[in-house]
């Protein structure tokens, strides 16, 4: 039933995460509710380090901010891949030092740029004009800014149109056969120092092709940056590599990835004779099996199709709304029983997009049932909203046999946030 995902189990009727009872932890938490394995998020973290033990690994906080997560991968000596100021501030909370953080982004605004000269971090250029406006930000602080370039090198990714970020259509990066004439450019620029390359070309990529084809580029663009004078520090070859969210889906692994990309890297680096550090910077591979996300029956109707309808929507999980994106679903109080019916899950949003999961063969389901979705710990909670009027809920994270709250749910309260009512509108 759950494949390789080793922390999780069938016992005694109920699904459990790290021998930890999810109908136990319902109880104590309420519902809906995101739990995550503290054990299986640092053994994914070592896959990495392992497979690619002279590089960096940034993971890539948008896919989950969570300060608890973000300190543990810490702990696994990871460093961040940000894209605005929130993150920025997140990951120097985690302990993350500015040197193994590289501030992202096709558009960022002179405030951000500020605070990343501010902090010491590496920033990735996307375009002509965001380098200029950063050399004037650099002089005007007396500071000089360590940037990477953004990359757009035009290599299909084979993934959701949405999460394809490497083609010549995507808003992402400078077109590659711009890339050296504007490299050229800030070797004579006051307050930059070109530093190296950075690319990224997608999401949820279940091939190492494309990996292997981005890394030519960026190595052949190396060559010609090195051929008219300039210096190759870092070469970051981003993240994207999917995982099996289907229980049939093969997914490569870190190893595997490497086994397609070092080669390519290492040649290319002995044929110039240079020797920069190796980025990658993953963000789904890392977090998203370690998390599950439950939530409660509310209603069983039968209609033109079986609707479960839940007290989560996309609200919470908008993944399957945004990209028809499939999470594997277990009845965790049922966990070990046999498929019965068919059923469509949908949560309580006044959208008819709101479907967590449709036609699911699954044991039969009533009123008060516990539903987990799986592999919910990438950019789950980290898109929810307050759609609706509905609060944001709680995280817990496992370990040790023991479950500890790592964010507290909201109330109504927070619909409220920074509202301000003129006073001509109270009278």
């Amino acid at each position: 039933m759950f494949g390789t995902k080793d922390h999780l189990r069938a016992e005694g009727g109920h699904l459990t995460i790290d021998g930890v009872d999810v109908v136990d932890l319902a109880e104590e938490f309420g519902t809906p509710l995101y739990v995550t394995s503290e054990a299986r998020l640092r053994a994914n973290a070592r896959a990495y380090r392992e497979a690619f033990p002279e590089a960096l690994i940034y993971f890539a906080v948008k896919a989950n901010g969570n300060l608890a997560l973000l300190r543990i991968l810490a702990e696994e000596g990871l460093g961040a891949d940000v894209f605005s100021a929130g993150e920025l501030s997140l990951v120097r909370m985690a302990g993350i030092p500015g040197e193994k953080v590289l501030f992202n982004g096709n558009s960022k605004r002179t405030e951000e740029l500020k605070m990343a000269l501010e902090a010491g971090v590496r920033i990735s250029a996307d375009s002509l004009d965001e380098l200029l406006a950063l050399a004037e930000v650099a002089k005007e602080m007396g500071e000089e800014a360590e940037v990477a370039f953004r990359v757009n090198p035009d290599v299909s990714a084979k993934t959701h149109p949405k999460i394809a970020t490497g083609l010549k259509t995507s808003k992402f990066g400078i077109p590659w056969q711009d890339l050296v004439e504007v490299y050229e450019r800030a070797m004579g620029l006051e307050g930059v120092k070109p530093v190296g390359l950075h690319c990224h070309i997608g999401s949820q990529i279940l091939d190492t092709a494309p990996f292997v084809e981005a890394a030519a580029r960026m190595m052949e663009l190396a060559g010609r940056i090195v051929e008219v004078g300039g210096k190759i520090e870092m070469m970051d070859f981003g993240g994207g590599l999917g995982i099996p969210y289907t229980p049939e889906t093969a997914a490569p692994t870190p190893s595997q990835l490497a086994s397609g990309i070092k080669p390519v890297f290492e040649e290319g680096c002995r044929r110039l004779g240079i020797s920069p550090r190796m980025i990658l910077e993953p963000g789904r591979s890392i977090v998203a099996d370690s998390t599950i996300f439950l939530t409660r029956v509310n209603v069983v109707k039968r209609a033109h199709v079986n609707f479960v309808g839940v007290d989560a929507g996309f609200n919470l999980l908008a993944r399957p709304m945004l990209y028809d994106a499939y999470h594997h679903v277990v009845v965790a109080n049922k966990a070990d029983g046999r498929a019965e019916e068919r059923y469509t899950v949908v949560g309580p949003i006044c959208e008819s997009g709101d479907v967590l999961a449709k036609d699911r063969n699954l044991p039969r389901i009533e009123r008060g049932d516990l539903i987990a979705m799986l592999d919910a710990g990438a950019y789950g909670f980290s898109m929810a909203s307050v759609y609706n009027g509905q609060p944001r809920c709680p995280e817990v994270l496992v370990g040790g046999g023991r479950a500890e709250l790592i964010r507290r749910g909201e109330d109504q309260s927070v619909l409220l946030s920074g509202q301000v009512v003129p006073a001509r509108l109270l009278k």
